[in-house]
Formats: structure tokens, sequence, C-alpha cells
């Protein structure tokens, strides 16, 4: 374990106290914060983050997708252990989502190596703390994108191409910033993070420490309503090829889809739509919207899924208009690794901290990162279960415990507790 001497109490007031500094940049007058990805103010706690870092005596490292890396080396060529989470938020979001993880991810380092420095005791792993670029997706979709460059899911040129509502490449807007890099990025072995729950079950159950150990699953889908423009006043009803529409019916239809399954079976939603031309006296000739369907259970959204075809073909039929889906992310329920959530009970119970295995509702980098590492997931308390939203809020007891429990874990996935330790030929890419 780590020295059990360090003064957490005073470490944690120092947490506290960085929380505060990062979540000026890009600051709501609610509380919350606006920091899209690539966007100015992105730009800046990027800046501050990097600057961190270097403070710390981390080597920062950004790659072509404006991933960040601020390494700490332990054993020369040998892998890293990559903990971390976000730094961009959704539109006039909370300050905690995404953001709590990364800063957590820079403490725990700073904490796991003043102790490999005091015990002389070396892992065999690295570590490497992680900014993922928009993880969010409200920008530019998908979601998760950095990670899903990291894990092979998207190609880089691809992703460098793919452009905001108003046009702006992902490569463009990095540039603007200062944040399209060129660092290889750090050849992960395991990985760990942690974020608010963003739901009520820690908080009403009186836990600290949620486990994840599996995901629900997710279809999104990009969606296009096509009608015909018109005038609003003098084409007749019967004539009209309305986009918005039958957009409006298929938002209901979601809604309608969810209510059909006992609660909490279904989630959907639509979370974002562009009408065309989007004047006051012209009916709608096209809406793009983004339909989002989860479940705890594949065969649940199997059937949503058909159900919400089928009401696709309905809505085409009675509005006259055409409706194009198109798959834009789809996910698994998928377990997290047995070995990676027992490591984590065993961290908190020598912690002394309360905790439980639930599954994430919500996409994060590590479903990415699962897939190809050992992978650790762990949540702490959102008050009243508040998220993407200024008022969101998680204790600051419930903070401070967060950042010791991500520490003990990084501690033991660099001592090789989920990873046969490398052969001394081993390289590294960094």
């Amino acid at each position: 374990m780590i020295d059990p001497s360090i003064n957490t109490d005073l470490a944690g007031e120092d947490f506290l106290a960085d929380f505060a500094a990062m979540s000026a940049f890009g600051a709501t007058d609610r509380g919350g914060v606006h920091r899209l990805a690539a966007s100015p103010a992105d730009a800046d706690v990027r800046t501050w983050l990097r600057s961190w870092l270097q403070q710390r005596d981390f080597t920062v490292r950004v790659d072509q997708v404006g991933n960040m890396f601020g390494l700490v080396e332990f054993t020369p060529g040998a892998p890293y252990v990559l903990v971390g989470s976000h730094l961009d938020s959704q539109p006039t979001a909370g300050r905690f989502d995404g953001a709590y993880g990364v800063l957590a991810a820079g403490h725990a380092a700073v904490r796991v190596r003043n102790n490999v420095t005091s015990t002389g005791q070396t892992p065999p792993f690295n570590l490497a703390v992680v900014n993922w670029f928009n993880e969010e997706g409200a920008r530019f979709q998908p979601s998760m994108m950095g990670s899903a460059v990291f894990t092979n899911k998207l190609d880089a040129d691809a992703v460098l191409q793919i452009r905001d509502p108003d046009g702006v490449s992902v490569a463009d807007a990095l540039s603007a910033i200062g944040f399209r890099g060129a660092d290889a990025a750090p050849h992960a072995v395991s990985y760990a993070e942690i974020h608010i729950e963003q739901g009520r079950h820690l908080e009403r159950n009186g836990v600290t420490i949620g486990l994840v150990d599996a995901t629900w699953a997710a279809h999104k889908y990009s969606a296009v309503v096509t009608g015909e423009q018109s005038h609003t006043g003098s084409t007749v009803m019967s004539d009209r090829k309305d986009a918005l529409v039958g957009a409006s019916r298929l938002v209901i239809a979601l809604r309608d889809l969810a209510d059909s399954f006992p609660d909490p079976a279904l989630h959907t939603s639509v979370g974002q739509l562009f009408a065309e031309p989007n004047s006051p006296v012209v009916v709608a000739s096209e809406v793009r919207m983004v339909l989002d369907l989860r479940s705890a259970s594949a065969e649940v959204l199997e059937q949503a899924d058909a159900m919400l075809h089928k009401q696709v073909s309905e809505i085409e039929r009675r509005d006259n208009v055409t409706i194009m889906l198109t798959k834009s992310h789809f996910w698994d329920v998928q377990p997290y690794q047995a070995e990676g959530v027992s490591l984590a009970r065993t961290v908190a119970d020598d912690l002394g901290l309360s905790s439980q295995t639930m599954m994430t509702l919500a996409g994060h980098d590590s479903t990415n990162m699962k897939d190809v590492v050992p992978t650790v997931m762990l949540f702490v308390p959102s008050v009243d279960g508040i998220s993407h939203n200024e008022g969101e809020l998680t204790l600051d007891a419930d903070v401070r415990a967060g950042v010791d429990m991500l520490t003990e874990v990084v501690a033991r996935l660099c001592a090789g507790r989920l990873s046969p330790a490398p052969q001394p030929s081993a390289t590294a890419d960094v």
C-alpha cells in the first residue's frame, strides 16, 4: 500500500484547491462549465493541465488527435499504466464530469511517484496521466473519440476530417488551439478511471465507491428527416411535406418506446436537432437529429430497435417524409475484467471505504480501453444523480475518498497486480 504516513488530509485539501482552479476555465455563472472540445475554454484548461504536469516533472506528450499524456518513467522501456478521463464538457454542463477524473489521476500519479521515491521500491510499469480528446461528442461526433483512436476503433486520419455543425474540422480546431500534436502515444499495459456516477444509486445506498463491472448496451443513430420546403402560410396542409412534423413524431416515438417497457429497462432520447432552413415562414425541408437507445439487456435493446424501425416506416407514410437512419455508435452489454473489479474491491476494503458493484449506463473512455487492456472503472456519488447540468455536485468527502481510492488502485496496477511484469528486453512507444 501507499505509505500510510502520507498526510491524506493535507493532500485532499491540495486537490480541492487545484480542482477549484481548474474549474475556472470555461466557468458559467451558475457554477458549471462550458468547455466544448477544442474550444478556447478547452485550450485554456489544457494549457493549465500541461503546466500543472510539467511543474511536477511529468513529461507531456500530445498525439495527432489531441490526446494529452503526462508520463512518469519508473522502469526504462516498460509499458505504461494509463489513468485519466477527459476535460471537455457538454454545453453549460457540470464541473465534475470527466474533469474530476483527470485531476484525480494527476494527484494519484504524484502520490504514487512520491511513494516510489520514499520507499525505493521501483515498480515494473511506468505511469501516464491522460486527458482524452472529445469524450463528450458535443461538438464532434462520435463521442469517446480520442480513446477510440488510441484503441484503433477509429482511424486517426478519418477523425481529423470530421466536422462540427459550423463546418470546422477536428484537424483545424486542434491546430487553432495548439493541441494537434505529433507525439506517439505511450504503450498501455492497463488503465484506470474514476468518474462521478451521474446517477443516484451510490447516494441512495450510502456507498462511497462504485465498482463498475459492466456497461449498458447502446444504439446511437444519426437521423435525417427529409420533406419539402414551402410557404407556411399559403401551402395547404394536405400538400405539406413537413420534415419538422416527421422529426417531432420521431421524438415522441422514442419516448413512447421507453414507456412501453418497465422502468428502467430502456432509456431513449433525442439529444440534438437541426432544422433547415429554420425560417419562421418556411416549412422545414430537412431535420438532422441524433437518436439514443440504451439498455442493460441486449434482448430489450434489439426489440426496441426493431420497434423503432417500424415506427419510422409509419411516420414516413403518415407525414409524407423520408427518414434515413445511419448507425453512428453501437456497443453491446460488455463486462469489465473480473480481476480488476476484485482488485478494486480489495482496495476499498483495505482503505475502509464502502463499495458496491454496478453497471455504467453512460459511455466512458474506459469502455474503449477495457477492450484492449485490463481496466478498472470507479464511481463516486453524484448528489441527486444530477449530471450534464450546472448543478452537478459531488461532496468534498467523496471527492477526496475517490482520489485516495484511485491512488491505491494505480499503485497496485504499477506493481503488476493485473499484468505480468515485462521482460527486460521490452520496449515502449513514447
